[in-house]
C-alpha cells in the first residue's frame, strides 16, 4: 500500500528526528505548511537540520521552502517549512 502524503511528512521527520506540527494544510493543493523543533538534547545546528530536511523532501519530489527561526508563530518553532508537491 502507497503512503499518503501525510504519512510521508511524518516519516521524514521523524527520521530527521526534530518535534514538530502543521500549521496549515491544504490537501487539495498538496501543500503543507509545518512548525519544526529540535528535540531537546539536539545538539546539532538549526542549519544543519534544516540541509537534512530539504534533502529528504526534495528526494520525495517536494518543493521546499524554509524560514529559519520564524517570529509570526503561533507555536514556538526553529523552523517554518512550506512544501508542496
Amino acid at each position: 500500500m502507497a503512503m499518503t502524503e501525510r504519512q510521508m511528512i511524518q516519516e521524514i521527520l521523524n527520521t530527521v528526528d526534530v518535534i514538530y506540527a502543521f500549521e496549515n494544510v491544504d490537501e487539495d493543493a498538496k501543500e503543507y505548511t509545518l512548525l519544526v523543533t529540535q528535540q531537546d538534547n539536539d545538539n546539532r545546528p538549526i542549519e544543519k537540520v534544516n540541509a537534512e530536511i530539504k534533502k529528504y523532501f526534495q528526494e520525495a519530489d517536494f518543493n521546499y521552502k524554509e524560514e529559519l527561526n520564524p517570529t509570526n508563530t503561533d507555536k514556538p518553532a526553529d523552523i517554518r517549512v512550506v512544501i508542496k508537491r
